[in-house]
């Protein structure tokens, strides 16, 4: 490809609504261009991308038996009706009407439709098991797209659906999707992590997200420094402490603490560790608020906590109104001691001691408080985010944290949705079976952004060779003022190009500190630069992109070295 008929625009300043590195670069370097909030045109450079990931997964869903489809877009309210998702998944449903005012949705996922072809097509256990997939656009209505194709509300995802006779079966299908997509992965030269993960709106017994690990990334993942151990801090697990608390050596004090509402004015003002005290957390029940008891310097996990017997799901916080007719004090001064609803207590609180925590009275606390003697010592559950150091569960190492960005996420939904739409077959008894199912998840768009959010430098891209748009630039040096670059240039591009090199010719009559900086930019692998100083040494100037300087290299063995990384 010639640069003058490609008709690449790229852009030297950093558009004022690219929040994250990934969505700067794309729009400087002309792979997308906004045409409303969370919707994106995908440019012939970014399309090549896009081409070069859907590649390397349909070869790899085909490897692993997978079948290719193509379902609508556009899913009828009554299949999802039927699941009950129609109301669940609220507004993230881009819900329309046609004509005759049917209601349709734009669709998000398509475990609905999977399933309705399921029960239409599958009758016997003899078709089983069985593994569909398709490569489709989906739309969900972010409330606040963000961080350009990362969060987008229009996205390309490759979705799978397993169906199998057996949880036996689905166990099966489901190991073999994650063989799959570590290949992918692997494949497409990204770093990345597989952690356990809490299913949400798509619902099912098991699920496990793929993250590419990268510092910009929106999730925070777990993961063990001794054995396999890794869960998205969603899930992550904590236990009870083991010791319990030591003996009491303070007495039970009521001390006063005006204006002192948080665990760090509280700390401040009484000269202690935020670990020392305990904070209280009124949230919404299903009949009655309900109190969560976590150590001061902890964080509560809604995932965790929504799942509790009485609690309100999503978790939400109880209004001050209400904290103040269930608990009877002001926000800001609740504690344990006394008071007298549904109280859940972490983990974390069991082996406390002497510790500070409110008094359920405005501007006081009470200091020197312990289990056994003060209140009494309960049971404990699992309540909060791990942090950096807590123990693996079972004890075998300690937890260390990273940031990661969810491209992949597969899932067990046993008969959920066959059990809400009817999609059986016929066991080998004769009797009718509900069908396991499975959903594998890739977001392909999505892909895109996090490779450049693992890869980059301060001038542009640093693609994995297996992703970038073309694996050579060739940049002439004054190629309109000198016929032996020009004819140079020429024929070392068809002659990569024969060698089956996808080739970039910048042929633009532009200074070369432009082309190298546009090269930089786009984040080309290999870099050939020809000049007549260089052709008079029969030699070319060579350097990969992830090189801090170039190399001059005989015309022979530069093309020689880009010929070998083609066959690689």
């Amino acid at each position: 490809m010639r640069y003058s008929e490609f008709g690449l625009t790229t852009l030297k300043e950093v558009p004022a609504e690219a929040e994250i590195v990934s969505h700067q670069l794309m729009l400087r370097a002309g792979l997308i261009r906004r045409l409303t909030s969370g919707i994106f045109s995908w440019m012939p450079l970014g399309l090549r991308v896009i081409r070069k990931v859907e590649a390397i997964v349909r070869e790899e869903m085909n490897r692993a038996g997978a079948l290719e489809m193509l379902m609508p877009a556009v899913q009828p309210a009554e299949l999802w009706q039927e699941s009950g998702r129609w109301d669940m998944y609220g507004d993230l449903l881009l819900k329309m009407s046609d004509r005759n005012e049917r209601d349709f949705c734009f669709g998000p996922t398509h475990e609905e439709v999977i399933t309705d072809i399921a029960r239409k097509d599958l009758r016997s256990y003899k078709q089983l098991p069985i593994n569909w997939y398709q490569i489709q656009t989906k739309f969900r209505d972010e409330i606040r797209p963000r961080y350009g194709v990362m969060r987008s509300r229009e996205f390309i995802m490759k979705d799978a659906y397993t169906f199998d006779l057996d949880a036996e079966g689905l166990e099966a299908s489901y190991q073999n999707m994650h063989a799959a997509y570590s290949a992918i992965f692997s494949r497409l030269g990204l770093k990345f992590r597989v952690v356990d993960a809490d299913s949400g709106e798509i619902g099912g017994n098991r699920s496990q997200e793929f993250h590419v690990l990268a510092d910009s990334g929106e999730d925070a993942i777990v993961f063990s420094d001794v054995d396999n151990y890794a869960s998205n801090i969603e899930t992550a697990a904590t236990e009870c402490p083991a010791q319990g608390p030591l003996k009491p050596t303070q007495k039970l004090e009521k001390v006063a603490t005006p204006g002192a509402k948080s665990i760090e004015a509280v700390a401040n003002m009484l000269g202690i560790a935020a670990n020392q005290s305990i904070k209280i957390l009124i949230v919404d029940g299903i009949e009655q608020p309900v109190a969560l008891v976590l150590r001061g310097d902890h964080e509560v996990n809604a995932v965790k906590a929504q799942k509790l017997p009485g609690v309100a799901s999503p978790l939400t916080m109880a209004d001050p109104a209400a904290v103040r007719e269930a608990s009877g004090c002001e926000p800001g001064y609740i504690g344990p001691v006394g008071l007298g609803m549904t109280m859940y207590f972490d983990h974390a609180t069991a082996n406390l001691s002497d510790f500070v925590c409110g008094a359920n009275e405005v501007d006081m606390h009470y200091t020197g408080v312990n289990f056994g003697r003060d209140l009494d010592a309960p049971e404990t559950v699992d309540l909060r985010n791990v942090v950096e150091g807590d123990p693996t569960p079972g004890g075998k190492g300690t937890l260390s944290i990273a940031r990661g960005i969810e491209v992949g996420h597969i899932f067990q939904l046993g008969t959920k949705y066959s059990e809400a739409l009817g999609a059986t077959v016929l066991g080998s008894d004769g009797k009718e079976q509900l069908l396991e199912m499975g959903s594998y998840g890739i977001g392909i768009t999505r892909i895109v952004g996090a490779a450049i959010e693992q890869n980059h430098d301060d001038n542009g891209i640093i693609w994995p060779d297996p992703l970038a748009p073309f694996d050579v630039v060739i940049v002439p040096i004054n190629m309109h003022r000198s016929d032996l670059v020009r004819e140079a240039a020429d024929a070392i591009y068809a002659e990569l190009a024969d060698a089956g090199l996808e080739v970039l010719l910048d042929d633009r009559d532009a200074r070369p500190g432009v082309k190298f900086a546009d090269a930089e930019l786009i984040g080309i692998p290999h870099r050939i630069v020809v000049s007549d100083r260089g052709l008079g040494n029969d030699e070319l100037e060579y350097q990969h992109r992830r090189d801090t300087e170039s190399r001059n290299l005989k015309r022979e063995e530069a093309l020689n070295l880009l010929k070998s990384a083609a066959v690689t």
